[in-house]
C-alpha cells in the first residue's frame, strides 16, 4: 500500500501512514521494532486496512466462511445469545456447515450454492423440523450479520433461503401423556419423591425442564399458592466447582408468576415436610449450596454459579434447592435421566420427554375450553397469533381457573397417595 510507509530506525524498521486530522492538525499512526522491511510492510499493511474499516478486522474477503463463523460466534453469539444456544450453534456448524461450506470464501457464496447445500441436507437427513429450522437460523444469521452488522459482504445470499417441502411429513418427535401412563410413571417411582415431585410440578404447571429443577423455596409461595418463576438452570464443562449455572429464563415474557392448584400445593408442602425432616436426619453431612456470581471486565452479573459450600463456612447467597437428593446433592435436570431411561425400556413408554409434560399441559387444558392467551402466559410464550395478541384478554382470575381446570383432568388415586411423602420413623 502507497499510503503506508516503511523507515529504518537504528537496527529496526518502522511503518507510518497519515490518518484523519484532529482540530486541523495532521496525525499518524507510527509502529517500530520489526526486523525486516517485508514485516514491518505486512504489519502496517494490516493496520492501515484496520484504521480504514474503523477497528474492524476480517475486512478482507478472503477469510473464509469457516474462520467468520468462529468470528461471528466470538463478537455477536457470546454477546447475545445463551448459554445453550451458543451450544446448539456451535454443534451445528462443526458437523454440518463447516464440513460442507467452511473452505469456501465468505465473499463467494452465493444464494444458489446455499440452497443447494440446504435442499442436500434436507434430503439426505431424517432430522426432525425444528432442527433443520435452527440450521436455517445459523445460516441466515451468519450471513445478516456479515452483511449489515460488519460489512464483510456488500449483499445477503442467504436473505431469501428458505426449508424445501418434504414429500412425506416430518412430524417434530412430541407426547401427548395420557391419564394412564401418568400413573404408570408414577407408581413405578413412587419410592423416588424427588422424581415424582418434579414430575408433577412440570406437570401441573407445564414449567420447561431447567426452569423446574432451578426452583429454591424462595421461588414457592405455599401460603399464597405461587410459583415465581425467574431462573434456568444449565450445566458447562465440569471443573473443581461443579457444573451448574443459573440463568435467566428463556424469554422476557418467561419470567412469570404461576398459580399452584391444590394437588401440587399439597404436593410441595408434604415434599418440604419431609426434606426438612432429612436435613436434621443428616445434620452436618446434609449438603448445602451457595450462589456465586460472576461478573464481566464492566462488574455487570454474566452467569450465577451453583456452589456445593464448604464446611463451616456461611455465605451471603445461600440456595435453598428444592429438587435433591436425600442428603441435599443437588444434579440439575440430571435428576430426570436415569428415571426416563427406565421409562422408555422398562415401562415401554417410548417416545416421551420431560420437556412433554409442557406441551401435554397445554392440549389438557385448551381442550377444556381455557383460553389460549391464558395458556401462553401461563407457559410463558413470547408470541401467539395476532389475533388471539389483539383478542383474548388474560386476567389474574382467568389464569388461576386454568390451574384449577388442570387440576381436576387429572386427578387421581395414585397421585393423591403418592404426594402424600410420608415419613418413616
Amino acid at each position: 500500500m502507497a499510503n503506508v510507509n516503511i523507515k529504518k530506525r537504528g537496527k529496526v524498521y518502522q511503518y507510518q501512514f497519515e490518518i484523519a486530522p484532529v482540530k486541523g492538525k495532521r496525525k499518524w499512526i507510527t509502529k517500530s521494532g520489526f526486523k525486516t522491511k517485508a514485516e514491518a510492510q505486512e504489519e502496517g499493511n494490516k493496520a492501515y486496512t484496520e484504521y480504514l474499516t474503523a477497528g474492524v478486522p476480517f475486512k478482507e474477503c478472503t477469510i473464509s466462511y469457516s474462520d467468520y463463523l468462529d468470528y461471528w460466534i466470538d463478537n455477536y453469539c457470546k454477546l447475545n445469545l445463551k448459554y445453550n444456544t451458543i451450544q446448539a450453534y456451535k454443534n451445528i456448524i462443526k458437523n454440518h456447515i463447516v464440513p460442507k461450506l467452511g473452505k469456501y470464501r465468505l465473499s463467494t457464496l452465493t444464494s444458489v450454492k446455499l440452497n443447494s447445500f440446504i435442499t442436500e441436507l434436507c434430503e439426505e437427513n431424517n432430522f426432525a423440523p425444528a432442527y433443520f429450522k435452527n440450521i436455517l437460523k445459523v445460516l441466515k444469521g451468519s450471513f445478516r450479520d456479515a452483511c449489515n452488522l460488519y460489512g464483510f459482504i456488500k449483499y445477503n445470499p442467504a436473505r431469501d433461503l428458505r426449508l424445501p417441502r418434504f414429500d412425506t411429513v416430518r412430524e417434530d418427535v412430541k407426547h401427548l401423556y395420557t391419564q394412564e401412563e401418568i400413573d404408570k410413571i408414577l407408581n413405578r417411582f413412587i419410592d423416588n419423591d424427588t422424581f415424582t415431585c418434579v414430575f408433577l410440578t412440570s406437570c401441573y404447571t407445564g414449567m420447561r425442564t431447567g426452569e423446574v429443577c432451578a426452583l429454591t423455596w424462595d421461588d414457592v409461595d405455599l401460603d399464597k399458592g405461587i410459583i415465581k418463576i425467574s431462573h434456568n438452570v444449565y450445566d458447562k464443562p465440569k471443573d473443581e466447582k461443579g457444573r451448574w449455572f443459573l440463568g435467566s429464563t428463556k424469554t422476557k415474557t418467561g419470567t412469570r408468576k404461576v398459580h399452584i392448584c391444590n394437588t401440587l400445593l399439597c404436593a410441595l408442602q408434604n415434599y418440604k415436610n419431609k426434606q426438612s425432616y432429612l436435613k436434621k436426619i443428616y445434620g452436618d453431612k446434609y449438603i448445602y449450596y451457595h450462589s456465586e456470581y460472576i461478573k464481566n471486565n464492566a462488574g455487570k452479573i454474566k452467569e450465577i454459579r451453583i456452589v456445593k459450600n464448604n464446611d463451616n463456612e456461611k455465605y451471603e447467597n445461600p440456595l435453598d434447592l428444592i429438587f435433591t437428593r436425600e442428603d441435599g446433592t443437588y444434579t440439575g435436570t440430571d435428576i430426570t435421566r436415569t428415571p426416563f431411561k427406565i421409562i422408555h425400556n422398562e415401562l415401554g413408554i417410548e417416545k416421551c420427554r420431560f420437556y412433554d409434560l409442557r406441551g401435554s399441559y397445554a392440549t389438557k387444558i385448551l381442550k377444556k375450553g381455557v383460553e389460549i392467551r391464558d395458556v401462553a402466559d401461563i407457559l410463558g410464550h413470547k408470541n401467539i397469533e395476532t389475533t388471539e395478541n389483539f383478542y383474548i384478554s388474560s386476567t389474574e382470575d382467568s389464569r388461576k381457573y386454568a390451574i384449577d381446570i388442570f387440576d381436576d383432568a387429572i386427578k387421581s388415586e395414585t397421585i393423591n397417595k403418592v404426594i402424600k411423602y410420608k415419613i418413616d420413623l
